[in-house]
């Protein structure tokens, strides 16, 4: 009963292991990055202490209150004060607080664009890193097959030579063959090795943690059209916030240089005069008080609108040269699209045309009428284009990925609302 409980528990333990082990889409990695990575999450801090910038700016300043007692007191007609209290508000002009606010927040929007373009460059990097390991893993498995048919080819030339139909010479030329293929394999798994400690750091993971990938991934329709402007990457989106800022600041100058109103009261305390009877002796005073700024010293004022202004300026024309550099990285991404979707094409068929040569070579050589040779050589080719599909692939989706990160269409990140 006992080990029937324990092959029972181990059984659920296995299959709870490999369950999780399924593979998992590009979208479930990106979005563990986006919780998990620091930068991204450090870039989301930003914004987040950006936002407490409104509430601070758009207060009122502190009251004023000062407080005065008397050494020696000062006689007046109703006795002598004992004590003064003097409490002061100061009223920015209409209208100053709200722009404040206003300059506040476009700051705080403008970090968040910087950090949905921060997350985005983390998309593209994720995306990029985990085809090439899609990549990796198709060559893998190439490069295993390879070996083994290899090891096919040889017992096939060894029992031609046992027959004394074949040559020694094909045999060692498979030999050769196969230990290329086989430091072709080792490579192979040593580049895995390094990128899986490279993707798993984007991810800020445990370095040696299993990255599962899917056997295909689908790539899409060959004649899609590319027509996806760049007027939605955060970047430029970044640069329009902080021109936008910057004519609130020029608004906030012009402001700034009013008057502040200044509102308060001053109290006294009135002891009672002790030398003679005064109708209300003692009575405190009660003042209302008045005060205006007064901005004479207007140099900083219009330096400060002349300062937003060329800044606003500045802001304006990075956008237009920024918008003009990705609608150029644009075109030569759908270009790199076109490129990988040719020339995987032309792997396809070239790995085709090699198998059936190569079908055809084997049936020649068992018959004796085609040389070994020409068999490892077409098995070589055929090789080497198996490993290319993997790459323009690769490639293929990268170049996709880069497009979509131009436009600024991103993978749906509700993690931070």
């Amino acid at each position: 009963m006992k080990n029937s409980l324990k092959i029972s528990f181990l059984a659920a333990v296995l299959f709870l292991f490999f369950g999780s082990l399924k593979a998992q889409t590009l979208e479930d990695y990106l979005q563990i990055a986006a919780d998990n990575n620091p930068d991204v999450k450090a870039a989301y801090a930003e914004f987040e202490a950006a936002m407490q910038e409104a509430p601070q700016v758009k207060s009122l300043p502190d009251p004023t209150l000062t407080m005065t007692a008397f050494g020696s007191m000062v006689e007046t007609r109703l006795g002598p004060q004992e004590a003064r209290f003097s409490l002061m508000q100061m009223f920015p002009w209409m209208g100053t607080l709200e722009t404040r606010g206003n300059v506040a927040n476009l700051m705080a929007e403008a970090k968040f664009q910087a950090f949905l373009n921060k997350r985005n460059e983390l998309f593209l990097e994720v995306s990029r890193q985990f085809y090439e390991l899609y990549a990796l893993e198709q060559q893998l498995s190439y490069q295993q097959d390879d070996l083994e048919i290899l090891q096919n080819y040889k017992d096939l030339a060894l029992s031609r030579v046992r027959a004394g139909s074949g040559a020694l010479s094909d045999v060692l030329q498979t030999d050769l063959m196969r230990n290329e293929s086989v430091t072709g394999l080792d490579i192979l798994r040593l580049k895995k090795e390094s990128l899986v400690v490279q993707f798993n750091a984007l991810l800020n993971r445990p370095r040696t943690e299993i990255v599962i990938l899917p056997q295909e991934i689908e790539t899409g329709p060959e004649n899609a059209i590319f027509d996806t402007p760049v007027s939605g990457n955060p970047r430029l989106a970044e640069l329009k916030t902080m021109e936008e800022s910057a004519k609130a600041q020029e608004k906030l100058a012009q402001k700034e240089g009013l008057p502040n109103v200044g509102l308060g009261i001053d109290y006294a305390i009135i002891g009672e005069r002790m030398d003679m009877d005064v109708e209300d002796s003692g009575r405190d005073a009660i003042m209302p008080m008045l005060s205006v700024s007064l901005p004479i010293f207007r140099g900083k004022y219009k330096a400060a609108k002349k300062q937003a202004a060329f800044m606003a300026e500045s802001y304006e024309q990075r956008r237009i040269g920024l918008e003009n550099q990705l609608s150029a990285e644009m075109e030569a991404a759908v270009f790199q699209v076109r490129e990988a979707q040719a020339m995987l094409k032309l792997y396809e068929r070239q790995v085709e045309s090699s198998e059936q040569v190569l079908n055809l070579l084997l049936s020649s050589y068992r018959n004796a009428s085609s040389s070994f040779e020409e068999v490892l050589r077409v098995r070589q080719e055929l090789l080497k284009y198996q490993l290319a599909v993997a790459e323009a692939e690769a490639a293929y989706l990268t170049a996709l990925a880069r497009i979509d990160y131009l436009s600024g269409k991103s993978f749906d990140y509700d993690n931070k609302n």
